[in-house]
């Protein structure tokens, strides 16, 4: 079995930088890199939500047919 060796944090976040600006071009690349990530909802109010948009019949005809 072979033994897989990472490379070093830094190395992957140079050149992944190096990438992004060499495609998106030096100001898309920080636009890029700056944008906000979006917040998770907490999973039982996911669910809830969830539950208020579900068609039952069909969800159930979907399941057990």
């Amino acid at each position: 079995m072979k033994t897989v060796k990472y490379m070093d944090e830094e190395v992957v976040i140079k050149k992944a930088i190096e990438a992004l600006i060499k495609e998106l071009g030096p100001i898309e690349a920080i636009r890029f890199i700056s944008m906000p990530k979006k917040k998770r909802i907490e999973s039982v109010k996911r669910h809830k939500e969830w539950q208020k948009l579900l068609d039952k019949a069909k969800f159930f005809d979907e399941v057990f047919a």
